[in-house]
């Protein structure tokens, strides 16, 4: 048992109805056949939901776990040993709900907070402000009509719920809401089709006069707690890139101590006694390590600022920014360095497709597309030569 889901349990929330030890074996033993088959895993998401995995970031007050962002990003860690896919759409989940809770008024927040834990909601995200090809119009009531597409809506697919945002032409700025995924209007598209993380529904979403009701806008504070949306959505990713790398390296592990044959030229009868192929495993160990140690570092700094509330100040909000950003990056080179490393390791034969081994490297490589390496060396470059702490934005 690893320690997200072990501090999880210790905190004394009730047993969800399906073991987590259970449901990791489960999603292992499936991971590489989905992930050649694409498509919507309904029976894995059900079997997320019945292991109470949902409502971890709702408040207690609401019904939910009520638990700390170092444990749930335990979680997406653990879930993304075995499949990043997956892993992903908890972790949206959770930022969704974390919208709501950052963003939504107290009835909004007992709406929809509660709702998850009654209905047992899967959250879509279509939440992407660069996108600005979904459009919202003014109404006389105060709501809006949505029209157009917006795309990459990671966990749209299945959801019952989803956080939308759509450009206002009138003041240049978005429009944030939370609708039913299956309200009249919206469709659904299933066009998700890349070369990873092919299981977290993110196809596109079409919008068609789609109704917003006014108690559904969700309002954004312009202060610094509730702009840790931002933060929280970036170790979510972090803590994939983490899990993807500690997964591949337990793959890697495995399939040497199975089938690893020592090179003609090392002088010893078993793979597992050859220097270099030791020297190999240490590299991918520290590599592996320092992600996680970095990962756990930003989600304290990141706890200790969603406890201050209203009282957060813009410096101590910038240095878990700063923090976020030194610990992405190192695991987002650990994840593709080992991703790839694994078959240096393990050999020839490893590359058997039915084994998907290139899964890791396949994950990985898609999700660290999503915001340029380059810049968040460059803000973490800025802070340690002249100590300038990174600004808001929609990636720091």
């Amino acid at each position: 048992m690893h320690d997200g889901i072990e501090q999880i349990r210790e905190q004394g929330h009730p047993r969800p109805a399906r073991d987590l030890t259970t449901l990791l074996a489960a999603l292992r033993a499936s991971a590489a056949q989905r992930d050649r088959e694409g498509g919507h895993a309904a029976q894995e998401k059900q079997w997320i939901a019945d292991a109470g995995l949902l409502t971890l970031a709702v408040p207690r007050e609401f019904g939910g776990a009520g638990t700390r962002w170092s444990e749930i990003y335990g979680v997406v860690r653990e879930l993304a040993r075995v499949d990043s896919a997956l892993a992903h759409l908890v972790g949206f989940t959770c930022l969704q709900v974390v919208s709501i809770d950052l963003w939504g008024n107290p009835r909004q927040r007992e709406q929809y907070l509660r709702g998850t834990v009654e209905h047992r909601w899967w959250w879509g995200n279509a939440v992407n402000p660069l996108d600005t090809r979904l459009t919202a119009t003014a109404t006389h009531d105060g709501g809006y009509l949505l029209d157009g597409q917006k795309g990459f809506c990671s966990g749209t697919r299945g959801s019952q719920m989803m956080i939308v945002s759509a450009h206002y032409p009138a003041t240049g700025k978005p429009v944030f809401a939370a609708v039913p995924t299956t309200r009249e209007g919206i469709t659904v598209h299933d066009d998700w089709d890349p070369i990873g993380q092919r299981q977290t529904d993110s196809g596109s979403v079409s919008f068609a006069r789609v109704r917003v009701q006014p108690h559904e806008v969700l309002e954004r504070p312009d202060t610094p707690h509730a702009s840790l949306r931002t933060l929280i959505s970036q170790q979510v990713l972090t803590n994939l890139f983490v899990g993807i790398a500690q997964g591949a390296l337990e793959e890697a592990r495995a399939y040497v101590h199975e089938h690893g044959r020592p090179w003609i030229a090392s002088g010893v009868a078993k793979a597992t006694d050859d220097p270099y192929l030791i020297q190999r495993f240490g590299e991918m160990h520290i590599q592996t390590v320092s992600a996680a140690a970095l990962a756990a570092r930003a989600a304290d700094a990141l706890d200790d600022a969603w406890q201050r509330r209203a009282t957060l100040d813009a410096e101590t909000r910038a240095r878990v920014a700063l923090a976020t950003s030194e610990a992405k990056i190192v695991a987002h080179r650990a994840a593709l360095d080992i991703g790839e490393k694994l078959f240096d390791a393990c050999g020839a034969r490893a590359t058997h497709a039915p084994l998907a081994l290139d899964r890791f490297w396949r994950n990985a490589r898609v999700h660290t597309l999503h915001d340029p390496l380059d810049y968040r060396v460059r803000d973490v470059g800025r802070y340690a030569l002249s100590g300038t702490l990174p600004e808001v934005s929609l990636y720091t």
